[in-house]
């Protein structure tokens, strides 16, 4: 089992940026794939990122709705996963959640992201 630990969230007006970070703590960080999901109110949780683990070089995904404005990184040194969001919109409020494992099998507790117009 993995433990989650995000942070980094925060009110950001429409355009500006937050990065979001990922501590993790359990089996061996660098070999699991790691995420964002994010979920806002009234709706259903959604994918937002993942970048998978030293299995097979580190490759990134994205959802086409935050494809070239987010950007998922991780440190292996830090057992840490980032999120570096830029050019927010409204649309992006919601909590975000860090998740390890494809499918995803352990969850952090979430941060929220709230973008004002």
């Amino acid at each position: 089992q993995v433990q989650l630990a995000e942070s980094g969230g925060g009110l950001v007006q429409a355009g500006g940026s937050l990065r979001l970070s990922c501590a993790a703590s359990g089996r061996t960080f660098s070999w699991n794939d790691m995420g964002w999901y994010r979920q806002a109110p009234g709706k259903e949780r959604e994918f937002v990122a993942r970048i998978t683990g030293s299995w097979s070089g580190y490759i990134t995904y994205y959802a086409d709705s935050v494809k070239g404005r987010f950007t998922i990184s991780r440190d292996n040194a830090k057992n840490t996963v980032y999120l570096q969001m830029a050019s927010l919109k409204p649309e992006d409020t919601a909590i975000y959640y860090c998740n390890a494992g494809q499918p995803p099998t352990d969850w952090g507790r979430g941060t929220q992201v709230t973008v004002s117009s």
